[in-house]
Protein backbone atom coordinates (compact mmCIF):
# COMPACT_ATOMS: atom_id res chain seq x y z
CA UNK A 1 0.00 0.00 0.00
CA UNK A 2 1.44 3.29 -1.05
CA UNK A 3 1.08 6.77 0.38
CA UNK A 4 -1.43 7.74 -2.32
CA UNK A 5 -3.85 5.05 -1.14
CA UNK A 6 -3.68 6.23 2.46
CA UNK A 7 -4.11 9.85 1.38
CA UNK A 8 -7.22 9.01 -0.66
CA UNK A 9 -8.63 6.90 2.19
CA UNK A 10 -8.04 9.75 4.62
CA UNK A 11 -9.81 12.18 2.25
CA UNK A 12 -12.79 9.87 1.98
CA UNK A 13 -13.07 9.50 5.76
CA UNK A 14 -12.68 13.25 6.18
CA UNK A 15 -15.51 13.89 3.71
CA UNK A 16 -17.74 11.38 5.49
CA UNK A 17 -16.90 12.91 8.89
CA UNK A 18 -17.68 16.42 7.64
CA UNK A 19 -21.00 15.24 6.19
CA UNK A 20 -21.87 13.53 9.47
CA UNK A 21 -20.98 16.63 11.50
CA UNK A 22 -22.95 18.80 9.05
CA UNK A 23 -25.96 16.53 9.38
CA UNK A 24 -25.83 16.51 13.18
CA UNK A 25 -25.29 20.23 13.64
CA UNK A 26 -27.90 21.05 10.98
CA UNK A 27 -30.53 18.85 12.65
CA UNK A 28 -29.72 20.34 16.06
CA UNK A 29 -30.02 23.91 14.76
CA UNK A 30 -33.26 23.12 12.94
CA UNK A 31 -34.85 21.52 16.01
CA UNK A 32 -33.74 24.45 18.17
CA UNK A 33 -35.27 26.91 15.68
CA UNK A 34 -38.57 24.97 15.54
CA UNK A 35 -38.72 25.00 19.37
CA UNK A 36 -38.14 28.77 19.38
CA UNK A 37 -40.82 29.25 16.72
CA UNK A 38 -43.42 27.29 18.72
CA UNK A 39 -42.75 29.25 21.92
CA UNK A 40 -42.91 32.63 20.19
CA UNK A 41 -46.03 31.66 18.23
CA UNK A 42 -47.75 30.87 21.52
CA UNK A 43 -46.71 34.19 23.05
CA UNK A 44 -47.93 36.15 20.00
CA UNK A 45 -51.16 34.27 19.30
CA UNK A 46 -53.18 37.29 20.46
CA UNK A 47 -51.89 39.25 17.43
CA UNK A 48 -54.13 38.10 14.60
CA UNK A 49 -52.68 38.20 11.08
CA UNK A 50 -55.08 37.92 8.14
CA UNK A 51 -54.56 38.01 4.42
CA UNK A 52 -57.87 39.77 3.83
CA UNK A 53 -57.89 43.29 2.40
CA UNK A 54 -60.61 44.61 4.68
CA UNK A 55 -61.18 44.84 8.42
CA UNK A 56 -63.39 41.96 9.56
CA UNK A 57 -67.02 42.83 10.19
CA UNK A 58 -67.73 43.94 13.74
CA UNK A 59 -64.14 44.97 14.53
CA UNK A 60 -63.60 48.63 15.41
CA UNK A 61 -60.12 49.37 14.10
CA UNK A 62 -58.05 52.51 13.65
CA UNK A 63 -54.48 53.73 13.33
CA UNK A 64 -53.21 51.90 10.26
CA UNK A 65 -49.47 51.30 10.15
CA UNK A 66 -47.30 49.29 7.78
CA UNK A 67 -45.46 46.46 9.55
CA UNK A 68 -43.02 43.95 8.17
CA UNK A 69 -40.76 41.13 9.17
CA UNK A 70 -38.00 39.57 7.15
CA UNK A 71 -35.48 36.79 7.61
CA UNK A 72 -32.67 35.16 5.66
CA UNK A 73 -32.13 31.46 6.30
CA UNK A 74 -29.56 29.25 4.62
CA UNK A 75 -29.37 25.52 4.24
CA UNK A 76 -26.72 23.48 5.99
CA UNK A 77 -23.91 21.73 4.14
CA UNK A 78 -25.42 18.25 4.45
CA UNK A 79 -28.74 19.30 2.90
CA UNK A 80 -26.87 21.07 0.13
CA UNK A 81 -24.83 17.92 -0.54
CA UNK A 82 -27.92 15.71 -0.63
CA UNK A 83 -29.73 18.25 -2.83
CA UNK A 84 -27.09 17.68 -5.48
CA UNK A 85 -28.16 14.05 -5.71
CA UNK A 86 -31.82 15.00 -5.61
CA UNK A 87 -31.29 17.45 -8.48
CA UNK A 88 -29.67 14.67 -10.50
CA UNK A 89 -32.48 12.16 -9.96
CA UNK A 90 -35.37 14.61 -9.56
CA UNK A 91 -38.23 14.55 -7.10
CA UNK A 92 -39.37 16.32 -3.99
CA UNK A 93 -36.74 17.59 -1.57
CA UNK A 94 -38.14 17.94 1.93
CA UNK A 95 -34.98 19.59 3.26
CA UNK A 96 -35.66 22.75 1.29
CA UNK A 97 -39.36 22.62 2.15
CA UNK A 98 -38.51 22.83 5.86
CA UNK A 99 -36.12 25.67 5.08
CA UNK A 100 -38.94 27.65 3.45
CA UNK A 101 -41.42 26.78 6.20
CA UNK A 102 -39.05 27.98 8.92
CA UNK A 103 -38.33 31.19 7.01
CA UNK A 104 -42.04 31.91 6.47
CA UNK A 105 -42.92 31.30 10.11
CA UNK A 106 -39.99 33.42 11.32
CA UNK A 107 -40.93 36.32 9.03
CA UNK A 108 -44.54 36.19 10.24
CA UNK A 109 -43.41 36.19 13.87
CA UNK A 110 -41.22 39.23 13.26
CA UNK A 111 -44.18 40.98 11.62
CA UNK A 112 -46.34 40.19 14.64
CA UNK A 113 -43.64 41.44 17.02
CA UNK A 114 -43.49 44.74 15.15
CA UNK A 115 -47.29 45.01 15.25
CA UNK A 116 -47.32 44.29 18.98
CA UNK A 117 -44.64 46.93 19.57
CA UNK A 118 -46.94 49.41 17.81
CA UNK A 119 -49.81 48.42 20.13
CA UNK A 120 -51.75 46.55 17.43
CA UNK A 121 -53.53 43.23 17.82
CA UNK A 122 -54.73 42.90 14.22
CA UNK A 123 -52.76 42.83 10.97
CA UNK A 124 -54.64 42.71 7.67
CA UNK A 125 -53.44 42.36 4.09
CA UNK A 126 -50.56 40.08 5.07
CA UNK A 127 -48.43 39.13 2.08
CA UNK A 128 -45.20 37.21 1.67
CA UNK A 129 -42.39 37.85 -0.76
CA UNK A 130 -39.44 35.54 -1.27
CA UNK A 131 -36.02 36.03 -2.81
CA UNK A 132 -33.31 33.49 -3.45
CA UNK A 133 -29.91 34.78 -2.51
CA UNK A 134 -27.39 33.77 -5.13
CA UNK A 135 -23.64 33.81 -5.03
CA UNK A 136 -23.11 31.70 -1.94
CA UNK A 137 -22.11 28.06 -1.81
CA UNK A 138 -25.16 27.18 0.29
CA UNK A 139 -28.73 27.92 -0.80
CA UNK A 140 -30.26 30.83 1.08
CA UNK A 141 -33.70 32.33 0.97
CA UNK A 142 -35.09 35.64 2.19
CA UNK A 143 -38.75 35.81 3.12
CA UNK A 144 -40.44 39.11 3.84
CA UNK A 145 -43.90 39.38 5.38
CA UNK A 146 -45.72 42.69 5.34
CA UNK A 147 -49.17 43.97 6.18
CA UNK A 148 -51.23 46.73 7.78
CA UNK A 149 -51.33 46.77 11.58
CA UNK A 150 -54.48 48.18 13.15
CA UNK A 151 -55.32 49.27 16.66
CA UNK A 152 -58.52 47.63 17.82
CA UNK A 153 -60.93 48.65 20.56
CA UNK A 154 -61.40 45.02 21.50
CA UNK A 155 -59.47 41.89 20.51
CA UNK A 156 -60.53 40.55 17.09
Amino acid sequence: MNASFWFETFNLWLLLALLLVGYGVGRWQERRHYRSLRLRELSLRHVVALNTRYVPEGVDASGAQLVSGSVVISSDYFKTFVAGFRAFFGGRFRGYETLLERARREALLRLKQEAQAAGATLVIGVRFQSTTIAGSSTPSVEIMAFGTALLTASPP
